[in-house]
């Protein structure tokens, strides 16, 4: 077994059960790439298993804290039936689940999304590429399903020196599926969605903006970054549910014409009449957010509610400086055209800017703004998304409900 020795006083974090050893506190030692390797103190002491990566900055990432434990495929799927199995502890009212989050379910760099009878997999550290035929049989097996499909595209892969793969790893069907939440219907492409195929993290935002809505019975709603339009289907539910459809506007802006084509869709998929029928009026801008939001300000256009869901700006600490200007513009122009009462809900689900952080920037966009706002609730990624006690890291999608105050 191959040996990874840490320079002096780089043990801690692993002794706190962090599981990165980042480059910079290898003593030497080294192995090919995904091989598991033994982690010692400076002075021998076992500290983990982990899987080597050689291209990555964070060089290892551990399986195990126990020197007894073999790493092979069934204690590897023993960890996947565990994280099938706590998903049982939530009632998350969708048939579209995160089963595996990585690091957060003792398998670094690997995330699994189920989606009906289908699971799609994204495998971006050396460690579970090196273990990926195991770990689709484990899968496979702990779910009882018989399809799985790869979207190993994401960023994360060139930093682990992989390339990019996507394709049906097990069994074969259709990419289009659609999935039920909390009462609604959402479709997506596994193939070409984001991520996996779309936002799960969102789901309980989503929900409480339709609680939202049903409660304050918004009039005119704006929807920015929006995707798929998740969270204007969200709006339209409440809506509907409070008897509030009549006269009801909503503006969903995304610079990708096909998100916004299946956005529009979704309206129809729910029962939801675009056209007007309902009385409602629902606009679909192809178009930059910063701009349209400076050009509703021009025309004095203003909103009951507006969401802000931008994607990542920061990946990690080193960009955070930029990102933190990035948020801070949409936020800023967001809050001009949020009327006294009106609700925004805002996102960062950017890993290098802290829930502090993203706090201070609101804050300060609001100064800007000359907007006074209550922060009255803070949201964070769906229970099936979880955030261990020894990776702070996990705590990636920060979000608040911010009201303006009356004038």
């Amino acid at each position: 077994m191959k040996t990874l020795r840490l320079k002096p006083g780089k043990e801690r974090s692993l002794q706190r059960r962090h599981p990165w050893v980042f480059e910079s506190a290898i003593a030497r030692g080294g192995a090919d790439s995904g091989e598991t390797v033994r982690v010692e103190s400076h002075d021998g002491a076992f500290l983990a298993w982990a899987a080597f990566s050689p291209e990555s900055k964070i060089r290892a990432r551990a399986w195990s804290f126990t020197e007894t434990q073999r790493i092979d495929a069934a204690f590897l799927a023993s960890l996947c039936a565990r994280a099938v199995a706590a998903r049982g502890l939530f009632d998350l009212q969708s048939d579209g689940v995160r089963l595996v989050h990585g690091e957060a379910d003792g398998l670094p760099g690997l995330i699994v999304d189920r989606y009906g009878d289908t699971l799609v997999a994204q495998f971006l550290s050396a460690g579970v590429e090196r273990w990926k035929g195991a770990l689709a049989d484990a899968l496979l097996k702990a779910t009882g399903l018989s399809k799985l499909y790869e979207r190993s595209d994401a960023s994360g892969r060139e930093r682990e020196g992989l390339k990019p793969v996507t394709g049906w790893l097990r069994g074969e069907g259709p990419t289009e599926i659609v999935i039920r939440e909390h009462g609604w219907k959402l479709s997506l492409d596994i193939a070409t969605g984001h991520k996996t195929g779309f936002y799960l993290d969102q789901r309980d935002s989503r929900q409480r903006f339709a609680e939202l809505a049903q409660h304050r019975r918004f009039r005119r709603v704006l929807n920015c970054f929006c995707y798929t339009g998740g969270f204007t289907v969200a709006a339209l539910a409440g809506l509907k549910a409070a008897g509030a459809l009549e006269g009801a506007q909503l503006v969903s802006v995304d610079s990708s014409l096909p998100a916004l084509e299946r956005a529009r869709g979704h309206l129809a998929l729910n029962g939801f009449d675009a056209a007007g029928g309902q009385g409602i009026e629902a606009e679909f801008l192809d178009a930059n957010v910063n701009t349209v939001l400076r050009e509703f300000i021009e025309q004095g256009r203003t909103f009951d509610a507006i969401v802000l869901d931008p994607p990542k700006f920061a990946p990690t600490v080193a960009h955070a400086e930029r990102a933190s200007r990035a948020y801070k513009d949409i936020n800023r122009l967001a809050l001009k055209i949020l009327e006294p009462g009106g609700v925004l809900l805002t996102f960062s689900c950017s890993g290098g800017i802290s829930a502090d952080l993203f706090h201070k920037i609101v804050a300060s966009a609001g100064l800007d703004a000359g907007v006074d706002g209550y922060i009255a609730e803070r949201l964070g990624a769906a229970p099936d998304h979880p955030m261990t006690i020894e990776f702070p890291e996990g705590e990636y999608l920060k979000g608040l409900v911010v009201v303006r105050k009356p004038a």
